[in-house]
């Protein structure tokens, strides 16, 4: 269990991924991440260099992403992306799988886009967390070939969502569950020990942050880290 408000701290990537953040606020995004001492900061793809920057010499990892957020872009695309995000700086890559081919159970083609997407993050000295964003997958076989395929080539990490993995609801609005309770139980049981699991989407709070750490998660993904921290403070952990 954690104990500390720095530990809490060190299980979160905190996302700076959102359409709409500036300049300035990624470069305030990663000014904090380094003063409360996060894992990761999880940057879009062009602000990679200015995260390197502001977070040298600091125990906080620069990620970026891949694909993101809907993963449609060709095998080759995302290997040159994720090959120009470690060349800029990171060490951390988040890709999303082509769901399509998921649902299409075109699992050759998955194996080769998860094969070589991690041996680029390897050779560049990085580690690869593979998004699945469960939201879109309507079956948990799915899931779990999904983790059979990533143990296979020894990733380092599943993970559920994106966060912007909005599927149509009954009434016409766009909404998503996010890391739930069902697939993070399922993701870490169909995994190998080594592959470990991420939950992003909907996780807001300390309740939350802990939840999910008791599921088995190691790493959390969330855009409300002064949130999360605050509260810890506010509940006595130090």
């Amino acid at each position: 269990m954690l104990q500390t408000i720095r530990s809490i701290a060190k299980v979160i990537d905190h996302s700076l991924l959102h359409p709409t953040l500036t300049d300035e606020e990624l470069r305030e995004g990663c000014r904090f991440a380094k003063r409360v001492v996060v894992a990761a900061v999880s940057i879009k793809p062009y602000a990679v260099p200015m995260a390197k920057e502001i977070l040298k010499g600091s125990d906080v990892a620069v990620g970026s992403v891949v694909g993101f957020p809907h993963g449609n872009s060709r095998i080759e695309i995302k290997v040159r992306e994720a090959e120009t995000a470690c060349a800029d700086g990171a060490t951390e890559l988040d890709a999303v799988v082509n769901t399509g081919k998921v649902l299409s159970r075109d699992w050759d083609y998955i194996s080769e886009e998860i094969r070589r997407l991690n041996e680029a993050a390897v050779e560049n000295h990085a580690i690869l967390k593979v998004i699945f964003e469960n939201d879109y997958l309507n079956e948990d076989a799915l899931r779990i070939k999904l983790c059979q395929i990533c143990n296979q080539h020894a990733v380092a990490f599943v993970k559920t969502s994106t966060g912007y993995g909005f599927v149509k609801q009954k009434g016409g609005l766009y909404a998503y569950k996010g890391a739930t309770d069902h697939d993070l139980k399922l993701m870490r049981a169909e995994c190998v020990p080594s592959v470990q699991v991420k939950a992003a989407g909907g996780v807001r709070t300390l309740d939350d942050v802990l939840r999910v750490l008791n599921l088995g998660v190691t790493r959390i993904g969330v855009s409300a880290t002064a949130a999360i921290l605050e509260e810890a403070r506010r509940r006595g952990f130090k």
